[in-house]
């Protein structure tokens, strides 16, 4: 991770700037309280947010409602900006939502999301997520006066405080896990050790199972046997059975056949008396039409003489139409002669020419139409005379025809009863020859009557067979069923037992499983609780060795590096530097300023290598930002920090100090002035 560029609003002395970060080594140079130690401060709140204990009013500028906090950096070839506000509210400062964008996609978080992102791309374990980031504090970026703080702790409290930074507190973490973990054994051990108690006796209860069982397999088979035998007798009376119900079949059927002639016996006898009564009735009726006669070819010329007559009639009706209409016609020409004639004496003048009309002209006109009605009337009296002779023609010629009609009329009456007396004649030998054949029909069934009595005695005999046969079928069925509830019984019996054995075999072998699974956890709570538990305590003392050695040889080359010849210095078993001077231990606390900011220095710079190289993983190998770290050196001090600078070899150092003598050890200088209580960024 190398940082470019930080931009604060409104933060601490801050109203609007913006520090670029190039690569190398940089120092933040500026006379005490120009807000170098802020940049510090607000790079750690962009990339964690607040850390547990830190107050917002710490970093908000006062008099000011929002701030923000804006960080650009470069990681694994990635362009990260990092956003995030500070509101104040009526009565308190609150972390507002945040935002990172990574190569130009932007996202908003909640502050919690983006811390664990944060941690993700440093690689940092997840665990420092609800925690102080003490990995970033140690690897990073710590306040001179925290590292101070850590060497005057009391030995229990720092020892716990770089085993958590180590990772060290997990081997106490397996060792509290392994103790519960053996207890929650222990505890299912005797949870075990009950359940399986009974398992003996649940063995002798299977083997007893197991007899009863056999025992009803074989009376199972015993029975089987029987019911075999009593079902191929009961086969063969079955067989028997139905032999003698088809003789009885035949018989019934017999007494069926003879029912049945009974009904047509009776029914013929019906027949017939009913043909009897037939016959004697048309016997009388033939007799009332024994005179009836019937002469087709006079009923011939009777319907000739009817159809001349009507066209006669036909004729005399069409003439009798003609003379009407020709009367009625001459009568209104009559009428319309005389509405002219009152016309033309009513004209005065011509209505042709208008000239006035004579008395003479109107008389010889008058004189014309009344020739003209005289004539008319002679006609009409001619035609009068001549309609009344063709109405009494008519009239004869109808009453001729109504004659010839009552007549014809007659003789088709004749030959209808003609005809209805040959019909009877027919009908009367039909029921003659009809009672004949029925009373022959008759005969014939008696005398096969008489020959199925015959038959249906011979066949009487095995009804007696039948119920015999049938008593002896029902006892039969009776011991079948006996035997079929018996075997039932006894199956379900062993259907039962060998469900119970299974569920006991199943039982059993879940006990036997639980015992095999015991046995196999006292081994394993008897390994945990004792070599297990052994192996971490040796292990946790071991990387807890090795990782001190280490962090005493290079205290103890950083510090070599800071002070003059003479002091030395080592870790004793809590991590606690012990200072010695011409073989004689010396009290921090007796040490003057610089002495003591190299001690912190030292242990800073020491502890930082020995992370880095416990976590090769993590993100932030390549800066290192140093807080002060030359505060009370004297000048011999200051010059053997370009030999510290130089050693340290990372890419991006970041040093805040106001000693301007140091402004020769780096690669680039940033100035910061402060006036009227705003930081500015000088160069």
């Amino acid at each position: 991770m190398l940082l470019k560029k930080i931009k604060l609003k409104n933060i601490r002395s801050y109203e609007d700037g913006e520090i670029v970060f190039p690569e190398g080594t940089i120092l933040l140079s500026g006379d005490i309280g120009a807000g170098k130690t802020s940049v510090l401060l607000a790079i750690e709140f962009a990339l964690f947010g607040l850390q547990p204990g830190q107050r917002a009013t710490a970093l908000l500028r006062h008099g000011t409602n929002e701030g923000s906090v804006t960080l650009e950096f470069e990681i694994d070839g990635k362009q990260v900006i990092i956003e995030r506000k500070l509101k104040r509210g009526k009565k308190s400062i609150s972390q507002e939502n945040a935002s990172i964008t990574i190569d130009g996609q932007r996202r908003e978080l909640s502050v919690t999301e983006l811390k664990n992102l944060v941690l993700g791309l440093l690689n940092y374990p997840q665990e420092f997520a609800r925690k102080t980031n003490l990995l970033y504090r140690f690897t990073v970026y710590t306040p001179q006066e925290e590292m101070k703080q850590i060497i005057l702790e009391n030995a229990e409290t720092r020892l716990n405080t770089l085993i958590h930074v180590f990772g060290i507190d997990k081997y106490k973490r397996i060792r509290e896990n392994t103790d519960l973990f053996t207890s929650k054994l222990r505890e299912e051990i005797r949870m075990l050790d009950a359940m399986i108690s009974d398992l003996d006796e649940k063995r002798r209860e299977l083997k007893e199972r197991n007899r009863e069982l056999e025992e009803a397999r074989a009376k199972s088979k015993l029975l089987a046997g029987d019911l075999e035998k009593i079902r191929r007798e009961l086969l063969e009376i079955e067989n028997k059975l139905r032999e003698i119900e088809k003789e009885i079949e035949k018989k019934r059927n017999y007494e069926k056949e003879i029912e049945k002639f009974r009904v047509a016996i009776a029914t013929k006898k019906e027949q017939i008396l009913m043909a009897e009564q037939e016959r004697k009735k048309l016997e009388t009726e033939l007799k009332e039409l024994a005179h009836i006669s019937f002469d087709r070819e006079k009923v011939k010329g009777l319907e000739e003489m009817k159809r001349e007559k009507q066209n006669v009639l036909d004729a005399i009706s069409n003439r009798i139409t003609s003379l009407i209409s020709e009367i009625n016609l001459l009568k209104a020409k009559n009428h319309e002669l005389d509405e002219k004639k009152r016309k033309i004496l009513e004209i005065e003048k011509c209505p042709t020419c208008l000239q006035d009309l004579s008395s003479g002209y109107k008389e010889t006109i008058m004189i014309n139409f009344d020739n003209q009605i005289t004539g008319n009337k002679k006609k009409i009296e001619e035609l009068e005379k001549k309609l009344k002779e063709m109405e009494k023609r008519k009239q004869d010629a109808s009453a001729e025809l109504e004659r010839i009609a009552r007549e014809l009329e007659q003789e088709k009456i004749n030959e209808v009863r003609a005809n209805e007396k040959k019909k009877k004649e027919e009908r009367l030998e039909h029921l003659r020859k009809n009672i004949e054949v029925q009373n022959k029909d008759i005969e014939m069934l008696n005398k096969q009557i008489v020959s199925l009595r015959e038959l249906v005695l011979e066949l009487s005999k095995f009804d007696n067979l039948y119920e015999e046969t049938k008593k002896r079928y029902e006892e039969i069925v009776t011991r079948e069923r006996k035997h079929e509830i018996m075997l039932a019984e006894i199956n379900k019996q062993a259907e039962m037992l060998e469900k119970e054995i299974e569920l006991l075999a199943r039982e059993i072998a879940r006990k036997e499983g639980m015992q095999e699974y015991m046995i196999k956890l006292k081994a394993l709570e008897q390994w945990l609780s004792s070599d297990f538990m052994q192996l971490v305590a040796f292990t946790e003392k071991s990387v807890l060795a090795t990782l001190r050695s280490e962090f005493s040889r290079l205290l103890e080359k950083w510090f070599t590096m800071l002070v003059p010849e003479g002091l030395s210095i080592r870790l004793d078993e809590d991590f606690t530097p012990i200072i010695e001077q011409q073989g004689y231990e010396t009290d921090y606390a007796h040490l003057s300023g610089g002495e003591r900011t190299a001690v912190a220095l030292a242990y800073r710079l020491a502890l930082n290598q020995v992370i880095n190289s416990l976590m090769s993983k993590i993100k932030t190998r390549d800066i290192v930002i140093l807080d002060e770290p030359t505060d009370g050196f004297s000048s011999e001090q200051l010059d053997k920090m370009r030999n510290v600078l130089e050693e340290l070899n990372v890419k991006q150092l970041i040093l805040v100090s106001h000693e301007t003598k140091i402004e020769s050890f780096v690669d680039h200088v940033i100035k910061f002035r402060k006036e009227n209580g705003a930081t500015s960024v000088v160069g």
